[in-house]
This record gives structure tokens, sequence and C-alpha cells, in this order.
């Protein structure tokens, strides 16, 4: 028994040196994370590398680089719109200081992230106004009160959700509405507003909404230098346009758009369209040049629209309802069907049991048009969508949609209220389709520069393993993926860009730490080879 127990000391103490060190390449290596650094130019923050030191080798190594099969990444777009216009979400009210601003979008942007969302779409553009700082457009009513009025002390809205959003792993895409000129919620109209700045682009409506005339060709330059603005000065993931093309013919009191002016100049000059003919062509040569043009200046930059639900009555059959093709000149179908757009997101407001509008034969029926195999992620009511059991016809809607498109499903909630509205939204969420962090689907489409593999360091901690990886010369990384591995079975964790270090426990729930990897994931989800190493 003496001897027995002098052999378990001695075997102890070998374990003891042999775990209590860490070697890479046969050296140990120690490494301390550093603070981060803003890269000039274009708004994006990139985390130093780590800085390796070297340690005495103590013990053979405890690590080594091997090859192996790391589970899949799960992939699904999970978005919320926040809406600026007559502070419907953010801010609540045009009279906040700037902290309780940065407070409330703070809050949003936690919640979204501890309830595995990955993308805010986040109006700043509501109408003809600026949330963001610009030389093209005043400082919007809803930010501070007053039309043009900057916020004190001055700020960039855009460009603090731009940072806090990727803090959290979270994809920013800007949402702007390209033809609304003024909205009765904004305020009088003043000498600030672009309704007086550019009065021969822009008619009265009935409902007292000011609108720009899409046909105008002086409109779809201004609209297109405010996009082009916003792709060049800031790291946004993508431009967003909602259902807003021609207004709908409510706001106008059933009376038709008032574009007699540039009407008549096209029937002047020869054009042999039908009126709404007309009038589609131009919103449809509109969007075909934003598209083009987003991607000319960043290549990266994604474009979505979220169009009305309902292209025509009868489409699919038994669909009944308003039809945006004649009423909003929106020719919807045909953008989906050139390719025009990067994600569409039609506003599937209805629930799955509507007689004539049902959810999944309309989300059929828009996949069917999918023919260049773009992303389609429709638009939930989570706010308002006629049931009596809100959060499980959500969650409901989520699974058919994740039926019906596969791999690359996602949704997008309207909106961010409707999260918190009701108390059991979140739960049943976080708790059901949402259990998991996902990264965005792939966006094959667009080209893109290959990521190299990341370098990845480990030193021995005591109870823990700390890993920090490296970014240098690895490219326009976004997230991390990383993988650990316990008695044989891989756990996942999306991290995001700044985040380049962790401590892992060696033991967990009983379990022992056996191996560690982690790959790089680039702006359209695309993924690095990795690097995984043993711990012994």
């Amino acid at each position: 028994m003496k001897l027995n127990t002098l052999k378990l000391v001695a075997l102890l103490g070998v374990f003891a040196s042999y775990t209590n060190c860490s070697v890479q390449n046969n050296s140990v290596k120690a490494t301390t994370p550093a603070k981060n650094t803003t890269k000039s130019g274009n708004n994006t923050t990139k985390p130093k590398d780590p800085v390796a030191t070297t340690k005495p080798v103590v013990t053979p190594s405890t690590e080594e680089t091997f090859r192996t099969n790391l589970p899949e990444i799960k992939r699904e777009f999970r978005g919320a719109w926040i809406a600026s216009v007559a502070n419907i979400n953010w801010p609540s009210r045009n009279n906040l200081t700037v902290d309780q601003q940065k407070v409330e979008a703070i809050n949003m942007l936690d919640m979204l992230k501890d309830n595995n969302f990955n993308a805010v779409i986040f109006q700043i553009r509501p109408s003809a106004d600026a949330l963001y700082t610009s030389n093209i457009e005043p400082w919007s009513y809803f930010l501070t009160g007053e039309t043009g009025k900057p916020p004190y002390p001055n700020y960039d809205p855009l460009q603090f959700w731009i940072d806090e959003a990727h803090k959290r792993g979270l994809e920013l895409h800007v949402w702007l509405n390209p033809y609304r000129a003024h909205h009765t919620n904004g305020g009088s109209v003043t000498s600030q507003s672009m309704v007086n700045k550019l009065p021969d682009m822009i008619v009265r409506l009935r409902n007292g909404m000011y609108w720009f005339d899409p046909a105008n060709p002086k409109t779809q330059g201004h609209v297109s230098n405010i996009v082009k603005d916003i792709v060049k000065r800031y790291d946004i993931d993508a431009v967003h346009f909602d259902d807003y093309f021609y207004p709908y013919a409510t706001y106008n009191g059933g009376k038709d758009f008032p574009d007699n002016a540039t009407w008549n100049e096209y029937v002047r000059n020869g054009g042999t369209l039908s009126r709404a003919d007309w009038r589609r062509d131009n919103v449809n040569r509109f969007v075909e040049r934003i598209y083009k043009e987003i991607h000319a200046e960043k290549n990266h930059v994604r474009f979505g629209i979220s169009p009305f639900g309902i292209w025509k009555p009868g489409y699919p059959a038994g669909i009944v309802g308003s039809s945006q093709y004649d009423e909003l000149y929106a020719d919807a179908k045909l953008w989906l069907n050139k390719g025009w757009v990067d994600y569409f997101s039609p506003q599937l407001y209805w629930p799955i049991e509507s007689k004539g509008q049902g959810f999944e034969p309309l989300l059929n029926w828009w996949k069917s048009e999918n023919t260049m195999n773009r992303h389609l992620w429709p638009g939930l009511n989570t706010v308002e969508v006629k049931v009596s059991d809100k959060p499980t016809e959500i969650k409901n809607q989520i699974e058919i949609s994740r039926q019906v498109l596969g791999k690359n499903a996602g949704e997008i909630h309207w909106s961010i209220a409707g999260l918190t509205k009701n108390a059991n939204m979140l739960p049943t969420l976080k708790n059901g389709p949402y259990k998991e962090k996902a990264l965005v689907p792939k966006t094959p489409w667009i080209k893109a520069v290959p990521l190299q593999t990341p370098t990845l360091f480990i030193n021995d901690n005591g109870s823990f393993a700390q890993l920090n990886w490296s970014t240098k010369n690895i490219g326009d990384v976004f997230q991390w993926v990383l993988f650990i591995q316990y008695n044989g079975v891989w756990e996942t964790e999306i991290l995001p860009l700044d985040k380049i270090s962790k401590d892992v426990p060696k033991y967990k729930d009983g379990k022992t730490l056996n191996a560690v990897a982690i790959k790089a994931i680039d702006r359209l989800g695309n993924e690095s080879d990795y690097i995984a190493k043993k711990i012994k």
C-alpha cells in the first residue's frame, strides 16, 4: 500500500509539472492581448495582434496542430427593423439627451445580441433627413426636435450604431426611404427642409406628406448621391429600402399621383409607354442603378429591399389584397428575377392561417421567382400579426421559413418593439428557433479575396488554457468562430472581431478539454481555413 501510494504521488507530481506549461512549435509562448487601435479611413476598428514572448521550455510539447472535421456552422439571417420615423423605436422621443440616446441604442443592441440575433436594420433617412453627419440633407427632426439642428454635444449617431453593433458581432444595415420628402409627424416644413430646398423635385400629397417625384431625373441623382455618400464614408454592411416607392393611394386621398409635369415632358419627348408602365420603368431603372452603384463603391456592401408582400392579387392563386405592381408601381418580381438585390424581404405580415394572404403560399411563390438565387428572408409582423398567441405564430413562421428556404433561411422582425412588447416573445424565440447563435448566410455571387488562416497561441493559465489569435495579414475579418472540444465533442462559439483572446476551462462539467480550433469569417460570411490544436 505504501509503495503504491509513493508511485501515485510521484506520478501526480509529473502530471502537475506537465500541465503547467505550454509549447507552440516546440517552444513555450505566452501572449498578452493588446488594446484596440482604430484604422483610419473607413471607420473600422481592428484589434492589434497578440505579442508573443518566450518562456523557458520545461517539458515536452503539450499541444500539437492537427486536421479534423469541425462541426458545420449554423447559418440564418436574424434581423430586426429599428425605425426612427415618428420616433417609433429610436430615439423614443425627439428631445432625449445624447447620453439618453446612447443608452437606448446600447440596450437595444445588447438585447439583440443576448437573444442570438445577428443583424440590425437601422433607419437613418426617414424623410429626406439624416441621423448621421451629412452635407447633403439636414439633421432629422426625429433626432433633435428641429429639422437641421445637430445633436448637442455633437456626435454621429450612425457611426455610434455601427461601432456598437460591430462590437457585438451584429451587422448594421442602413435603412433609407428613397422618395419620402417630409412626414406629417416631422414637424413644420422649415427653410432647412428639402421640401423648400428642392421644390422642383417634390409634390405635396393630400394627407400632408411631401414626396419626391420618382420620374424626375434630379430625384434619382439626388438619392443616388446620398446612397453613394453613405457607402463611401461609413463601414456599413448593407443598404436597405422598404416598401415605399410611389406612395400608397390612401396617402393622396385615393387620387392619382400628381406627376403631370414629368409625364407631359415624357410625352412631349416621344415617350410611348403607358403612364403606369412609365412609372414602373422609373423605379426599375432606379433600383438597378442603386444596386450597381453600391457595388462599384464597395463590393462587399449588400443591397436589400423589403417590398409589400403581395406582387399582384392572384399570385399565387387564391391571394387577394393590394397590388404593389399597380398601386406603388413597384415591379418587385422583376427586381428579384433580374438579381438587382442581394437580399429580398417581402413583408409577409399575415398569419399562417390567413385565407387570402397565407404566409406559406406567398413565401413559396416568392421563392419560385428567385431565379437568381438571391437571399430570400421574409419580413415578419412581430408587433401586430393578428392572432391571439403572437410568440407561437412567429416561432411557427420561422420554422416554415426554414423548411421552405433550407440552409439559407432568415427573417427580419417588424419591429424591435415586437420583441419587447410581448413578454413571451423573446423567451419563445431564445428557447426555440434562436437557441443557438448563427452566422448570416454566405453571399457567393459577390467575389471576395479569400481569408488567410489565423494563427493560434495557447498559454497555460492554471485551471484555464489561455487562447490568443492573430489578425495580422488575414484579410477583411468580421468575426471569429471558435471551436472547443471536451471529451471528443466540439462546442462552437461566434465571437466579434475585437475578441482575440479567451480563457477556456480545462475541466467543465466533469469533462476534459481536448482541443481548440479557430477560423475567421469575412464581411460576406465566407470562412477561412482553420487551425486546430490538441491539448494534451
